[in-house]
């Protein structure tokens, strides 16, 4: 049996917290209070949000790395995503760690992608640390929370070990941590202190030679292709003659022209690294996340990241509508068709297959909203394309079909109880818990189709007039639940070419809700708003008031309009229909049917009855 030493002078921790609960801003105050910046330096908040859409949203899309120095070790923190539409950087950065920290806040408790990420670090048997955030907040509960958090672990069948994990308390805008409620904290010393004393060092065979799991990729101008990741065993200089062991067993021999670790949010070159290390390493052009880089004389490959199946799948295509390839500058399926396949380089849970008509791309991934973030950050790299309604996989066992559901939490005042129950039961939502705390609000907890939830979001922060919190989390395949109501509403449709006008958008405002402003170009078969009723409506949006030489008895009414707010890329992909799509440019985002001719509508509309009828 080979002997297992530890690496005492690294700690490797991945940060485990739901959306908005403080994560980020904790991480701030370790860089401020490990000395990482000097005194007076000016530095950023949410430092570890790198990405634009991340400072926007104020949401961890991507899970990164940086490290901090304490008492002469150096702690590598691993930024997980607190959304499970993002599960697989999740499942490459636990890869890295050796412990975990798990960040609680005081009054909300444990929240569904806590849950997720939570089970897969368990299941990983990372050592875990308990951080109850924002306890000075009116409303926390520190006591309930952590019996919460007790709960949660023994439902997801935690060991012995990990249930007595160390637990601190923190306050982390004002970058406090403490061991008690009764004491008062001055800093995150004692945080610092506890990861060192409870998080175990990386361990690895004494005598092995190297071994590095690739679990993340990035790219310089300067390097090339960047492979970063954990060593597992022995160590690498600088100019190494290395191999590296693809999925199905081939090779490719490499050489290091690179080494650097993480100092900070940046990074440092090495001349030596050592086990335990997290490392980015320049001079392979063809890894993929997963790889193994090991000896070139003893190879041997490390167990491969796997990550759970999409649910989810959404068309790509060119843009062909009459406005088509005037704003974007890419809009090429070929270059659309590299740029997805690109993607799936850097994320190990998105897919991409060819569609059966060589005109559209289908992309396969964990939820709609990566979906749409994915089409967002193409957005802004410059491309156009369109995109359809987003579908879920159905899997079939021995005959019947599975459809994807979804464990749902809502938490609503109690005046807007019976509402979302009484919608979430027509979308075949069953409720499996309902909690009261007594404070005017109430949490429900549904198991629901995750294609019912596709285009309800925004309803159910209309229903609660914006009081609502709405979370969830993929719970596994169940027999389909039977059909239900994706939208009670049509859509309203131009039925022309032109630049809409206010007079005739005044005379549609009774028919529903617009989505345009006078003077908007619209064509056949675009989507110009919703309609009151089920079925769609064509319309002229270009309709101008006649003119007379009479003169009127009195003055004409001014055209005032009712404000439009201008549909976000999110909602508009969760409005569309089957048979409708979402244009997609890098200045405007419009909807449109997905045949524009109303006279080719109508016949296949009626195709479609015939066939429905003789079926």
């Amino acid at each position: 049996m080979p002997q297992r030493l530890k690496n005492d002078k690294l700690r490797n921790v991945a940060i485990i917290a739901h959306v908005d609960h403080g994560k980020t801003t904790l991480v701030d105050g370790l860089f401020r209070q490990s000395g990482l910046f000097r005194a007076d330096q000016q530095v950023d908040e949410r430092l570890m949000d790198t990405l634009e859409l991340e400072r926007e949203r104020g949401i961890t899309i991507a899970a990164k790395n940086c490290s901090v120095k304490w008492k002469g070790v150096r702690i590598n923190i691993i930024d997980t995503p607190g959304h499970a539409d993002f599960g697989g950087e999740v499942e490459r950065a636990l890869s890295m760690a050796d412990g975990a920290i798990l960040l609680v806040d005081a009054s909300e408790g444990p929240l569904p992608q806590t849950r997720f990420v939570l089970k897969k670090a368990l299941d990983a048997g990372l050592k875990l640390l308990v951080v109850i955030n924002k306890i000075d907040r009116k409303d926390a509960r520190p006591d309930e929370v952590l019996d919460e958090i007790y709960d949660l672990l023994i439902d997801l069948d935690a060991t012995e070990e990990q249930l007595e994990f160390p637990l601190l308390y923190a306050i982390g805008r004002e970058g406090i941590a403490q061991k008690t409620l009764e004491e008062t904290g001055e800093n995150l010393h004692g945080l610092l202190d506890t990861i060192l004393e409870q998080i175990p060092g990386p361990s690895f065979e004494a005598g092995a030679p190297f071994q590095m799991l690739v679990s993340d990729l990035g790219y310089s101008d300067y390097m090339g292709r960047l492979a970063i990741g954990k060593i597992f065993n022995g160590t690498a200089k600088s100019r190494d003659s290395l191999v590296c062991l693809g999925e199905g067993g081939q090779t490719v021999d490499l050489k290091i022209s690179k080494l650097q670790t993480y100092d900070g949010i940046r990074l440092k070159d090495a001349h030596e690294v050592h086990a335990g290390d997290i490392v980015v390493l320049a001079g392979i052009e063809n890894v993929k996340i997963g790889d193994t880089i090991c000896n070139r004389d003893s190879p041997c490959a490390l167990p491969r990241i796997r990550v759970d199946k999409p649910t989810v799948r959404m068309k790509f295509a060119i843009n062909d509508s009459p406005l088509g390839g005037s704003e974007g500058k890419y809009v090429q399926l070929n270059r659309i068709r590299d740029r997805l396949v690109k993607e799936t380089l850097k994320n190990v849970a998105i897919q991409v297959e060819e569609d059966g008509d060589q005109e559209s791309i289908l992309v396969k991934g964990r939820g709609e909203f990566q979906l749409a973030i994915l089409v967002e950050t193409m957005r802004r790299e410059g491309y156009e394309f369109s995109v359809g309604r987003p579908e879920v996989i159905y899997r079939y066992r021995e005959g019947q079909r599975l459809e994807p559901i979804e464990r749902l939490l809502v938490d609503c005042e109690e005046q807007f109880m019976g509402l979302v129950t009484e919608k979430l039961s027509l979308r075949k939502g069953r409720i499996t818990n309902l909690v009261n705390n007594g404070t005017g609000r109430v949490r429900i907890e549904f198991s629901i189709p995750t294609r019912s939830l596709i285009g309800y979001r925004d309803e159910f922060l209309t229903d609660t007039r914006g009081t609502g919190i709405l979370n969830s989390l993929f719970d596994g395949y169940e027999p389909f639940r039977g059909d239900c109501p994706s939208r009670f509403t049509g859509s309203i449709v131009a039925d022309r070419p032109g630049h809409a006008v206010a007079y005739a958008l005044f005379n549609l405002e009774p028919r529903g809700r617009l989505f345009i402003t006078p003077g908007a170009m619209v064509y056949e078969g675009m989507i110009i708003g919703e309609h009151n009723r089920t079925q769609d409506i064509e319309v002229n949006a270009t309709k101008e008031k006649k003119l007379t030489n009479m003169r009127a008895a009195g003055k004409d009414d001014n055209v005032i309009l009712s404000p439009i707010k201008p549909m976000t890329l999110e909602q508009a992909i969760s409005f569309i229909r089957e048979d409708e799509l979402v244009e997609v440019t890098p200045l405007s985002i419009r909807m449109r049917k997905a045949v524009l001719s109303s006279q080719k509508r109508h016949i296949l509309r009626s195709v479609q009855l015939k066939e429905k009828a003789l079926s």
